[in-house]
């Protein structure tokens, strides 16, 4: 590693300040070796006014101006008063990120980025500059006043790079602004876990021999930000014990690399575990996180040995379902192509095939059950699954600990807007209730990957009768379906918005079938968009709904129609779609008028 001679760079600082002429062979930098030299190092917040490794070795060689902006930036200063620290603490070398590093040079970026954890963790002594404390002590209270925009702390807790910083190090000594000492990490653990939630072990005793599952060390980084969207990965990387090339430009993909790498290395299945309490925001699709926030409540979390978690199982599972489970195979879960080989305990949910609880070996707490999540299968393959209180409908069915292939690529989101013209459905009487989510209201709607579909409801007051018609898009398809029930709101005494909630968690639960079902139909037109119809009567009814979508590909809209008719003749038509792309529009609106007199 480089580091600042410190006598040389005080030597030639007070020469430059007495305007005296300074040898221009003077170095104040070294390689040395991290592992066998005494040095201090400096954690602090970046400000806009740093100084770069350039600028510190020319800084003699400049011209009076030039070198006088540089002396009197803010990040020079701050140099300056650490090595001054640095001195009077009797170490002759510093390390300080924003000048030691030729950040010219990939190779050499790279290479401190995987080795910055060993560096803080080697050093003697850490100064943790806090730029924005005024006061001689260290705040032991959030103050929303002074910290408007860091949660009531100082500025440095809300940053990604500091939280290697403060736990590699076995020695932190903090400074205010001024550079006066206000504690050290070991006395103030006990604040520190409470801004952090860094356990105080952790703190005191670091990571060796003591590392806590990667969720929770994940959850330490949830609420801390970085500059380059990159670096919120990178910064991770000593913390978990892994290395890997960067590769600055990449965005979030950074942070799947991360989770793939500590995969090759670890068979620590909390990895998966994310999302949890907060399900309803996440996006299906890869199994894999987009950022650490999705891991902000697995602060407590643990792993579970196999035996207890089999135990667990068993106290879990009536009638001695539980099957046999190989400890070998448990452990081992390789890359490849396809998607993350892994055995899973797996139940599907009540009356889907496609949509399945699976078991992880890791809880959120002492003595919680273990963690489950959900995975649909999609064309052979299994992707994390979300959606609003899908965590309330319940699994049943054998448990089966299978062989599974997850997902770690993403899955296109098509952006599409369906126009929905339901005219024809009020003018048979029924009258539009709302819909659920109630931002839906209106007859033009854009799923997105957090809020994937939509369920509109129509009521018949004489028939005692509620229709309602699911639009949504699952794994980059558009699909729809409807449901039809009597006497719904009645028999369970509870308002339609409740109905529509019930049934939209089923509509998850089996979306990918239906936009399996829809999808097997024969494609017969032309490449620029489809024409579908579905036909179907309603069971236990004399009503028959028909279904009209034509979809633009180019155009990325939806047109949806929708008709409803009372015939007993039709009262026992299937619901299968039928693709009409291979005739014109309006030859489509005559053969929905064939179908809807039988023919």
């Amino acid at each position: 590693m480089r580091l600042i001679n410190v006598k040389a760079f005080l030597r030639r600082e007070k020469l430059i300040g007495r305007g005296k002429r300074v040898d221009r062979g003077t170095n104040v930098f070294k390689f040395c070796d991290d592992e066998a030299t005494a040095y201090a190092i400096l954690s602090h917040r970046w400000i806009e006014q740093e100084v770069n490794y350039d600028e510190m070795v020319r800084l003699e060689k400049m011209e009076k101006g030039e070198q006088d902006e540089v002396r009197g930036r803010l990040g020079y200063r701050k140099i300056l008063d650490s090595c001054k620290q640095a001195e009077k603490d009797t170490y002759e070398w510093l390390w300080v990120d924003t000048c030691c590093i030729n950040k010219e040079s990939s190779a050499e970026l790279s290479e401190a980025i995987n080795s910055m954890y060993r560096w803080y963790e080697n050093s003697k002594i850490c100064y943790a500059y806090l730029h924005d404390v005024h006061d001689s002590s260290f705040p032991d209270e959030e103050d929303d006043k002074t910290y408007p925009k860091f949660n009531g702390w100082p500025e440095w807790f809300s940053r990604g790079w500091t939280l290697q910083e403060m736990i590699a190090p076995s020695n932190v000594q903090f400074f205010n602004r001024d550079w006066q000492p206000i504690g050290d990490k070991r006395k103030l653990a006990p604040t520190l876990t409470r801004i952090t939630r860094v356990p105080q072990h952790i703190l005191t005793d670091g990571l060796f021999g003591n590392r806590p599952c990667v969720a929770q060390i994940m959850s330490w980084a949830a609420n801390r930000t970085t500059t380059r969207v990159e670096d919120r990965s990178y910064s991770l990387l000593g913390l978990l014990d892994v290395n890997m090339p960067m590769l600055y430009g990449e965005g979030k993909k950074a942070f799947h690399r991360l989770q793939l790498e500590i995969i090759r290395m670890s068979n620590d299945q909390s990895i998966f575990a994310w999302g949890g309490f907060f399900r309803e925001n996440q996006r299906t699709g890869s199994i894999l996180a987009d950022d650490p926030s999705f891991f902000w409540d697995c602060n407590e979390m643990e792993l579970i040995g196999h035996d207890e978690f089999i135990q667990e199982l068993k106290d879990d599972i009536p009638g001695g379902d539980l099957p046999s489970i190989e400890e070998d195979r448990f452990g081992v879960f390789p890359i490849t192509n396809r998607g993350i080989q892994i055995w899973m305990l797996l139940r599907p949910l009540k009356g889907s095939a496609s949509v399945f609880e699976a078991m992880l070996p890791c809880r959120y707490y002492s003595d919680a059950p273990p963690v489950h999540i959900y995975l649909a299968l999609w064309e052979s393959n299994y992707y994390a699954y979300f959606g609003p209180w899908l965590g309330f409908f319940p699994a049943q069915g054998t448990l089966q600990f299978r062989q599974v292939y997850l997902k770690y690529q993403d899955i296109p989101h098509r952006d599409v807007t369906f126009e929905i013209d339901h005219s024809a459905v009020i003018e048979e009487g029924l009258i539009y209730c709302g819909s659920y989510p109630s931002e839906n209201m209106g007859t033009t709607l854009t799923p997105t990957s957090v809020n994937p579909l939509s369920i509109k409801v129509y009521s018949n007051s004489q028939a005692n009768c509620f229709l309602l018609v699911c639009i949504g898009q699952c794994f980059g398809h558009n699909w729809i379906h409807f449901v039809y029930e009597k006497s719904a709101i009645t028999k369970k005494r509870y308002s339609w918005g409740d109905y529509a909630k019930e049934e939209y968690n089923k509509m998850l639960a089996r979306g990918p079938e239906h936009i399996a079902s829809k999808d097997r139909v024969p494609f017969l037109g032309e490449l620029d968009g489809r024409i579908w119809v579905k036909h179907a009567g309603l069971p236990g009814s004399t009503w028959t709904v028909r279904t009209f979508g034509i979809v633009r590909e180019r155009s990325k809209k939806c047109e949806v129609r929708i008709e409803v008719s009372q015939d007993p003749r039709l009262c026992n038509v299937s619901g299968e779609w039928r693709d009409l792309s291979n005739i014109e529009v309006g030859e489509s609106f005559l053969c929905l008028q064939a179908l809807s007199h039988g023919h």
